[in-house]
C-alpha cells in the first residue's frame, strides 16, 4: 500500500496553481489546497524518485541520447497498459503533449487550413492552432440527459470543406471526462479517413480510467489507423511528471514522421530532458501498482463528491467521470453568472478550481475540478462549499 493520505511535503513557492489561488485571493486562509491545474497532491511514486536518486549520482546532466531502454519502456507500457503495439522507430519524444501538438500542426498543415476541435475543449488546442496562424473550427459537443457526445453530423459537413485538414481530439476528454467508446471512435475516423482529415489524439489522460469503462486507443481500431493519425501522450498526468517535460508523439506515418522531426530542428529543440527520461523509464517499469492505487484513490473521492453533493447541494450536477481526475460539474443551477460563480467559488467557499468558461463558451456555469488529492482534502473542500452555499445561496 502506497501513502495517498499525506500531502506533499511542501508547497513549491512556483507551483502555477498555488500562485494562481494567491493571485485570485491573497487573503485565502493557510492550508487551503488548489484545485485547478492538472498536477497532483500525491507524494511522487517512491520507485521514480528513488530512480532519479540513484541516476544523479551518476553526476551527468548534460546532453543526452534517447536510450533503448527508454524507447522500450514505452512500447512495453503501451502493449502492457492498452494493447498497443508499437514499434520503438514510431516514438518522437517531445518536452510537453502541446508542444508536440504544436510541431504536428505544423507537420501536416499550411497556414490558413482549417483544424477542428471539439468543445468545450482543453483550451491550449485553441491557442496552439490559432498561434500557427491557422483556421479554428470549434464544433460544440452535444449536451443531453445523457451526456456529452459528438456532433458528428456537423463534423462531417466541417470536414468535407476543402480546407479542413486536421482534428485535434482528445481521449479521454478534457473537460468533461468521456471515455469515447470504440464505436464512437470509429464514427470520427471514418469521418475522417473519407475526407483526407489528419488526427492528432491527444492521449495524456489515458492511464487515468475509472472502475467500469474502458479506453481504446484510437490508433487500435484498424490496421492502417495509425497512419492517418498521430497519438500524443506522457506520464505526466498519471505520474504528476509534468515539471520533468517528458512527453512524445507516437508517429506510425514516415512522411509525416520526418516533418515533425523537422519542425523540433527548426525550433532548435532537438534535446530531451535527462530525468525526465529517467523518470518516465522508471514509471512506465515500475509504477503500475503505484498507479493502479492512485486511480482507485481518484474514484473514491469521485464517489464522495457525487454522493455529498446530491445530498446536500442538489443544485449542483457531477458529470459521470469516466476518465481523468478532473470532474466537470454543471453549477448553472445556483443562478450565477460566470463572474458571480467564480467569486463565490473563491472568496466564499475558498474552492479554486478552473472556470468552466475557460475551455470555451459551452462551458460557462460550469467548474472543472482537480480531485486528486488525499481524501480529507476533499472532505474539507466540500464542507466548505456547503457552509458558503448555506450562507450566499440558499439563504
Amino acid at each position: 500500500m502506497y501513502d495517498f493520505v499525506t500531502s506533499k511535503d511542501c508547497i513549491c513557492e512556483n507551483s502555477f496553481k498555488y500562485k494562481d489561488m494567491l493571485k485570485r485571493n491573497p487573503d485565502v486562509p493557510s492550508g487551503i489546497v488548489p484545485m485547478s491545474i492538472a498536477d497532483m497532491e500525491f507524494r511522487t511514486a517512491p520507485e521514480i524518485t528513488e530512480e532519479i536518486k540513484r541516476y544523479l549520482d551518476h553526476n551527468y546532466l548534460g546532453y543526452t541520447d534517447i536510450s533503448d531502454s527508454y524507447l522500450n519502456s514505452i512500447v512495453n507500457w503501451m502493449g502492457k497498459r492498452h494493447n498497443y503495439e508499437i514499434k520503438k522507430e514510431w516514438i518522437a519524444p517531445s518536452d510537453g503533449v502541446v508542444t508536440a501538438i504544436g510541431d504536428l500542426i505544423l507537420s501536416t498543415t499550411a497556414p490558413g487550413d482549417g483544424v477542428v476541435v471539439f468543445s468545450p475543449v482543453y483550451k491550449p488546442f485553441k491557442r496552439a492552432v490559432k498561434m500557427k496562424d491557422r483556421n479554428l473550427i470549434e464544433i460544440s459537443l452535444i449536451l443531453d440527459g445523457a451526456g456529452y457526445r459528438i456532433d458528428y453530423e456537423e463534423f462531417e459537413k466541417v470536414a468535407k470543406k476543402a480546407d479542413t485538414k486536421l482534428l485535434i481530439f482528445c481521449n479521454p476528454h478534457n473537460p468533461v471526462g468521456r471515455v469515447w467508446t470504440k464505436d464512437e471512435l470509429l464514427k470520427v475516423y471514418d469521418i475522417c479517413v473519407r475526407n483526407d482529415v489528419f488526427i492528432i489524439d491527444d492521449e495524456i489522460h489515458h492511464d487515468l480510467i475509472m472502475p467500469g469503462f474502458e479506453h481504446t486507443v484510437m490508433a487500435r481500431i484498424s490496421k492502417d489507423a495509425g497512419m492517418h493519425m498521430a497519438v500524443c501522450t506522457a506520464p505526466s498526468k498519471s505520474f504528476n511528471l509534468a515539471g520533468l517535460q517528458t512527453s512524445y508523439a507516437i508517429i506510425e506515418n514516415p512522411d509525416i514522421y520526418k516533418k515533425f522531426k523537422a519542425s523540433r530542428l527548426d525550433g532548435f529543440r532537438s534535446v530531451t530532458n535527462v530525468l525526465g527520461m529517467v523518470a518516465l523509464e522508471a514509471a512506465y517499469t515500475y509504477g503500475e501498482r503505484w498507479l493502479d492505487e492512485c486511480i482507485q484513490v481518484i474514484y473514491d473521492n469521485y464517489r464522495y463528491i457525487s454522493e455529498f453533493i446530491e445530498k446536500n447541494i442538489p443544485e449542483i450536477k457531477i458529470f459521470p467521470l469516466e476518465g481523468t481526475y478532473l470532474l466537470w460539474c454543471d453549477c448553472r443551477s445556483l443562478g450565477l453568472n460566470k463572474t458571480e460563480l467564480e467569486a463565490f467559488m473563491a472568496e466564499k467557499a475558498y474552492i479554486f478550481a478552473d472556470e468552466g468558461y475557460i475551455f470555451g463558451d459551452e462551458g460557462i456555469g460550469f467548474e472543472r475540478i482537480n480531485i486528486a488529492c488525499p481524501n480529507q482534502v476533499i472532505k474539507e473542500t466540500m464542507e466548505r462549499l456547503y457552509y458558503a452555499y448555506k450562507i450566499y445561496i440558499k439563504k
